[in-house]
């Protein structure tokens, strides 16, 4: 009977400890299996991590395209306009030189009408040498009788005085006009020479293997000259038509390029947003993943700012139609553009003690602010919200970044996100072309029931 017992009692033991220990294998399979699927979901959001990160590399690669592209579709156009100017120049120019082909065609006949006048001059001048020689042969003529006449007075004595005197003044006014009437020759002469010299040159034209006059010579200068420029203008508005079309081609290739362009980047943002809410939906699992900690603390920030302002419009610091302006007054001179709005003071007075606090959560933590449903940042972290310098852009915007509206694709999803926390990876601007790729955990304000803004922390990866 003990035997029995005791072999029932042992076999009875023995099941014990085999459901004990079938218990206990289960509670540690349960565990392991748990452990590997955080392992696992762990590996798989660093890994979707990296992928977002590479999307919004992607996704900034293609917006620096699109501004390349964009900029060269606009330098084709200008240059489609300046061509059309330098169409018209080159038809105001072969206009012009065929004006001036007609020109020297009738200064060409207007020289020869001279030509012909200047023969005639000469021909009269010839006329007017022919009778000064007259005049100088009567007066010396006459000189020779008043001679005689002065001679024969001489001879008659006292009868012939008053003659003699008569006779001595004909000899002297027959002197002057002989020797005027030389001056005459002389001067006619010389006149006559140069006056040749210039029908010479006026008919002087090259005709019959004849040598050119520098008139003439100048003349076909000018029409060489002429004939010159009227074919550079044609070759030039050749190259003008080629240059036209070739341009209307690139502006066609450059019309398509961005084309493709914008469905790559469609694609691209898809493809970002999918590993962004693959992120999402990760560390909205419950799983402790290296994003979590950046979540948690954008959200309890942004319980914080909520309470502050809700104190805030309860102690009348502020009402609620001043602490949702959306007016927004821009700031004269500044560049980029800075506002005010009616909660800025507020904002300057409450934001800072809660923004610098994370900012120090972690080293990686680049910016947390608090923004309005439009992106208008009132009061950066008090490292960007240095002074304007005038005319220093780059500067500004990497440095000055209050007051500023940023409502971009990442800004304005962070500013109207009402889900209870947002994860974004983007490249931010810094100025000057320098790019940093960061990841964005937001989380949203709300007061008085109503959806003021959130609060958004950056980090870098």
């Amino acid at each position: 009977m003990w035997e029995t017992w005791r072999r029932r009692t042992g076999k009875a033991a023995s099941e014990a400890v085999g459901d004990g220990a079938t218990a206990n294998a289960v509670g540690f399979v349960d565990a392991t299996s748990h452990g590997r699927t955080a392992t696992v979901v762990r590996e798989l959001s660093s890994g979707v991590s990296r992928l977002g990160r590479d999307a919004a590399e992607v996704r900034g690669l293609l917006e620096d395209t699109q501004k390349v592209v964009l900029s060269q579709a606009q330098a084709m156009q200008a240059l489609g306009g300046e061509l059309e100017q330098v169409r018209h120049a080159q038809d105001g120019i072969n206009t012009s030189t065929e004006k001036t082909r007609e020109a020297v065609g009738r200064a060409r006949s207007a020289l020869a009408g001279v030509g012909n006048e200047v023969g005639g001059i000469v021909s009269t001048l010839r006329q007017v040498s022919d009778a000064a020689s007259e005049i100088t042969k009567i007066a010396l003529q006459t000189r020779l009788v008043a001679f005689n006449a002065s001679v024969e007075a001489k001879r008659a004595g006292e009868a012939g005085r008053g003659f003699g005197v008569v006779a001595d003044a004909v000899k002297d006014l027959a002197a002057q006009v002989e020797a005027s009437s030389k001056a005459i020759m002389g001067t006619v002469g010389t006149l006559d020479s140069r006056i040749e010299t210039f029908s010479r040159e006026l008919s002087a034209d090259g005709v019959a293997g004849a040598a050119q006059s520098s008139i003439h010579q100048a003349f076909s200068d000018v029409e060489t000259d002429v004939d010159l420029i009227a074919r550079s203008a044609q070759e030039s508005q050749t190259t003008t038509q080629q240059l036209a079309e070739r341009s209307g081609e690139l502006g066609v290739e450059i019309q398509q390029a961005m084309r493709k362009l914008e469905s790559a980047f469609a694609c691209s943002d898809r493809f970002l947003r999918l590993s962004e809410q693959m992120i999402e939906q990760i560390a909205s699992s419950g799983v402790e993943v290296e994003d979590s900690p950046y979540i948690q603390a954008v959200q309890g920030a942004a319980a914080e700012i909520a309470a502050l302002l809700e104190r805030a419009v309860a102690e009348q610091r502020i009402d609620l139609a001043s602490l949702f302006d959306e007016q927004y007054q821009p700031i004269k001179g500044t560049d980029p553009q800075q506002y005010t709005t009616r909660f800025t003071s507020l904002a300057d007075q409450l934001f800072p003690e809660v923004q610098e606090r994370v900012l120090s959560f972690s080293s990686k933590v680049v910016f947390c602010i608090a923004v309005d449903r439009n992106g208008f940042v009132a009061t950066h972290n008090r490292r960007y919200c240095q002074p304007q310098r005038a005319g220093d852009v780059a500067w500004n915007t990497a440095n000055s970044r209050y007051r500023r509206i940023f409502n971009d694709r990442t800004g304005l999803a962070s500013a109207r996100n009402q889900r209870p926390f947002l994860l974004q990876t983007y490249r931010r601007d810094m100025g000057g072309g320098n790019f940093v790729l960061l990841k964005e955990a937001s989380a949203p304000v709300t007061v008085a029931g109503r959806h003021w803004g959130g609060v958004r922390l950056a980090f870098g990866f």
